[in-house]
Order: structure tokens, then sequence, then C-alpha cells
């Protein structure tokens, strides 16, 4: 007769699920020493998962660890890597990897990636039309974030696949270029690249989606779910004579749970333009009252043009929609808008199908202007207007215009964080930092030097700011020269264009100051960018490396090798659009 299973008492200082599982453990033993039953096999060992990531304001970054949390689930020992620190050595050396990149700019590769990019490239090129051997052993899959409304769309994602299999790497799936609008298809790649590269993989995907949902499901106020924020003040900061419109404006976090770091951006849910919603609807030749099908549920035509869909840049799908077997012709409005191909559409489209065509209105990030420590339960932005002609007819920014003309009317404002790890201040409050913020450029770095201020850090702190004119355009004049005064701001250059007959920028300034710039490199300041990608962000990084040319004595190949040094150590951080 067998003994009794030993069990634990209900009196044991255990909750009742942990008694639960240590007495179904006690029983199994039992059960194994009495029948005389073998040890159970050992665990199988997880299969090792490298998730490389290339982001530029952080959605990558937090994709990726996403992406990690899931894997682990299924059977991955899943290591996020900066693709800073990655080069072709370790790339090689890898079995399972996925890649998730944005791109920015004019197709550029995010600054993390530039290295990477580089070397890829310049590997990839000494092969020719022959395909390489070097990276064999790697299995990969990537996924490519970008905006379609930009020409270079996914470039970098696109880039780095293709380089890849060109170096022998094995492709498991295809690779997804996401759009802004991109939960969707990363959760469908996810699910897809995790189920190729498991050691079970049989050539079939799960289909189970469940667990993937849960990536994009978040707690709380986030971007699926933005919090209703009061706007407590729209405040142009431009003088009488500016050819801009720059406003500051702030949104009361009370109540919302939602915490952000000088750095990060806000996310802001838009509305379109009234006028322009009429003449859409004009165009229609509808009245708005019509309901229709939204994912937001079924509401009037007018509303849901209004808050739900996207009137600039036209889909492929409205366009096959709307000019049938090429019929009209709309090459000469590019780039235009959902307006101008339904003026010059041969016939009104049947509403289900026109919204069907649609894509959903996206939230606007921008950079934060204020400190949670020194703007308590507050956030600020520093927004420019956008206004323009084209075709005889005047244009909006859809969110930049919202917020200046009626965020302030509308009372409340759906906003989110959207947080940035790879844009902060120095950790350590004796860092020195230098910042090049021209025009709304110099919004995270209004943080910054508030965040500085309140908290007492002893290291310096040098700004070049510039826009066009200095009696319009000189953004939050009145509270630079406080800091200034209170000694929180220790070197001001500014550079405006429009003052004198030849233009002047801020990468000039840098030139100007070149041996000081230097020195304070030398003596460990952080260099920060913030602003226009395509021009400005450019010129400022050629100013840097010959800044260290000169004033560091270097040749440029020195030069491009120091910049790089700064960039693999986190002291050049650039927060560019």
């Amino acid at each position: 007769m067998n003994s009794p299973v030993p069990l634990i008492p209900d009196t044991a200082p255990f909750s009742a699920e942990q008694r639960a599982w240590l007495n179904g453990f006690l029983a199994g033993a039992f059960s194994r020493s009495v029948s005389g039953a073998s040890a159970p096999p050992a665990t199988q060992a997880l299969a090792p998962l490298t998730i490389l990531f290339g982001s530029q304001t952080g959605s990558s970054e937090g994709l990726a660890k996403k992406t990690a949390k899931e894997a682990g689930k299924r059977g991955f020992a899943a290591t996020v890597l900066d693709m800073a620190q990655a080069d072709l050595t370790r790339l090689a050396g890898e079995k399972n990897l996925l890649i998730i990149t944005s791109t920015y700019g004019d197709g550029e590769p995010p600054d993390n990636a530039k290295a990477l990019h580089a070397a890829l490239k310049a590997e990839a090129a000494k092969l020719n039309s022959e395909k390489g051997s070097s990276h064999s052993s790697v299995r990969f899959s990537v996924c490519a974030l970008g905006d379609t409304n930009y020409v270079q769309f996914c470039q970098c994602g696109k880039d780095l696949d293709a380089w890849l299999e060109k170096l022998g790497a094995s492709r498991v799936t295809p690779r997804v270029d996401c759009d802004l609008d991109y939960e969707e298809k990363f959760t469908a790649w996810l699910d897809t690249a995790l189920a190729a590269l498991s050691p079970s993989y049989k050539g079939q995907v799960t289909g189970d989606k469940s667990a993937d949902a849960a990536l994009v499901t978040e707690s709380g106020y986030s971007k699926k779910n933005p919090f209703p924020a009061t706007v407590l003040a729209v405040r142009n900061l431009n003088s009488p004579g500016s050819a801009k419109e720059v406003n500051h404006i702030e949104f009361s976090l009370e109540g919302s749970g939602l915490a952000y770091e000088a750095g990060d951006a806000l996310g802001v849910v838009p509305q379109n333009c009234p006028e322009l919603v009429a003449d859409v609807l004009a165009a229609l030749g509808r009245d708005g009252e019509e309901a229709v099908s939204t994912p937001a549920g079924n509401l009037s035509l007018r509303r849901a043009l209004t808050e739900c869909y996207d009137l600039g840049k036209p889909t492929a799908e409205l366009l096959a929609l709307l000019f049938p077997a090429g019929e009209g012709s709309v090459a000469s409005m590019t780039p235009h808008h959902v307006i101008d191909v339904l003026l010059a559409a041969p016939a009104k489209p049947a509403l289900a199908d026109f919204v069907r065509v649609l894509k959903k209105i996206q939230p606007r990030l921008y950079s934060i202007s204020s400190s949670p420590k020194a703007h308590t339960g507050q956030v600020h932005l520093t927004v420019g207007a956008v206004r323009y002609d084209k075709d005889s007819r005047a244009r909006k920014g859809v969110c930049s215009t919202f917020l200046a003309e009626r965020a302030l009317a509308a009372g409340k404002v759906g906003v989110f964080v959207h947080s940035n790890n790879a844009f902060r201040p120095p950790t350590s409050g004796d860092t020195p930092m230098i910042m090049v913020g021209p025009g709304t450029g110099i919004a995270p770095f209004r943080a910054f030097l508030h965040e500085r201020r309140v908290t007492g850090a002893k290291g310096k702190n040098w700004l070049f700011f510039g826009d066009q004119k200095a009696s319009s355009d000189f953004l939050y004049r009145e509270e630079l020269t406080a800091l200034q005064t209170e000694g929180a701001l220790a070197r001001l250059d500014v550079a405006f264009s429009r003052d004198q007959a030849e233009k002047i920028y801020v990468q000039q300034r840098m030139v100007e100051n070149a041996a000081e710039l230097y020195a304070w490199l030398e003596a460990g300041a952080h260099f920060y960018v913030c602003g226009d990608a395509s021009r400005m962000a450019k010129d400022v990084d050629a100013a840097l490396l010959k800044v260290v040319e000169t004033a560091g004595g270097k040749t440029p190949d020195e030069a491009a090798g120091y910049v790089q040094a700064l960039r693999t150590a986190k002291r050049y951080q650039r927060d560019v659009y």
C-alpha cells in the first residue's frame, strides 16, 4: 500500500496559489518516486534572437522592446540591440535576427543606424553583381517604419533588407513597410517572423493574433487612448511684421497619470479645418449629415471627415477609385490633396467606397518645450503654423493650424506622451551642453534649460539660435535673457538671416566659434541639434565636422571618426524631422 502524498498544511506561511503549486509539485514528485519513473527531460534550450533597432524618435526602440517581450513567450532568449552598438562582425555571427528601423528626412537612416548602414552599404558594394556568403548563417526579417508622404518611404529598411540578402543572409519572411498607422502591419509581421524563426517552425504561422494584439494595447492613456487635455493657453511668439506664426501652447495633464521627461515628444490628435471639410462635402455633392461607418462607429459624414480621416495626400486606392482605367489625369497636381483629386475626378464616388479608401487621420508628434520638474502638471509645445498656397488654393498644416486657430475654443485636445530615450539632457548636471535649435527647434532646449535651472545643475549651457529677424522672430527672448542673467545660460549665439544683406545661419556661428566649441567638446560637452532634417541638420553636421577638423587639427577622416565617437557615446544627439 502506497504512503499518502505529503501536503503543505493551510497553516503554512504561503498564499493559496503558492500552496496549490507546491502541493501539485510534491504530488508529482511523490508519484514518480513511488512508480520508479525517471525524472522529466530537461527543459528545451531557448533559441537565441537579436532584435536590432534603428530609431530617431523612439518608435522603433519601443517596438523592439515589445518584440523581445513577445519573443520570450515563444521560446526565444531575446536581446535588444541598438544599431550603434552593432558592426559587421557581430552581425555575421547572429543566428536569428529581427530588424526594426525607421527612416527620416530624405531617406536617411536614423542617427544610431548611420555607421552600420554605411558599413553594410560598403560591404555589399564590393560584391558587384555577385552574392556573398559572409552572413550566410544569419536568418532575418525586417520591419521598416516610415511615412508615405515622403518620396523615400521606408528607405533605410529597404536598404538593410537588400544588403543583408546580398551578403548571403536568409530572409525568412518578406520585409514589411509600415506607414504612420503601423500597429496592424507590425503585429502581423511579428507573428509571422517569430513563427518562421522558431526551431519548431513547420512552414505555417500560428494564425493566433491574440498575443500580438496585446503588444499594442497599453494601459492608461496612450496613442490608442489619448488623454483629453485642457488647453490652458495659445500665445503667438512672433512680433508684428514677422512672416511666421509660431505659437506657444500649454496643456494641463492634471488627472491623466501621464509622465514625461525633457526630450520627449507630445502626440496631438488633430481635427481637419471646417472650411476644407465643407469643400470636400461640396465636391462629393453631400450635405454632411449622411451616416457613415468609421473605426469610431457610425458617425455623420461631416464629423467623420473632421475627426477620423486624413484629407491630405490621397491613397493609391482613392486614385484608383476616382480614375478607373486611367481616366483623366492627376499628374500635374502632385503633390496633391484629397480635395484636388475629387475636383478633377470624372464622376463622384459612392460614399461608402470613398470613406473606405481614406487613411485614418494620424496624431502629430511635437518636441515638448517644458520640463515636468519646472512646470508641474503641464506640458508645453512650440509649434509653427503651416500655411501656403498651391494650385490657387490656400493650404493649411492640419495640426499646426488646428492648434493655432481652434484648440483653445475646443477646450480639450487628445494628447499622449511619446518617449524618446535617444534625446535626453546629460545624466550628470555637471556635464556641459551645446544646443543648436533654430526656429521651433528651440523647443526641447527650452525644456533642457528650465530643467537644469530648477535642479541646480552646474554644467555650462551654450545655445545657438537663429531665425529670420531679431525684431520679430526671437522666440522666448525674455526667457533666454533671464536665463543668461541668472547664469543658467553661459553663452547665447544668434543668427538672424534677414537682418543683413548676406544671410547668416547657426552653422556659420558654430564655425566662427570653432576653437571654443571644440574646447567644450574636449571638456566632455554633449552636442544637441533640433529642427529641420533636410537642410539645417545636414549643414550643422557639416559645420561640426569642420569645427573638429580645424580647431582639433584633424584630417577629414579623423574628424569623421571623432564625430562618430560622439554619436556612439550618446554625446551627439539629434531630434530632427
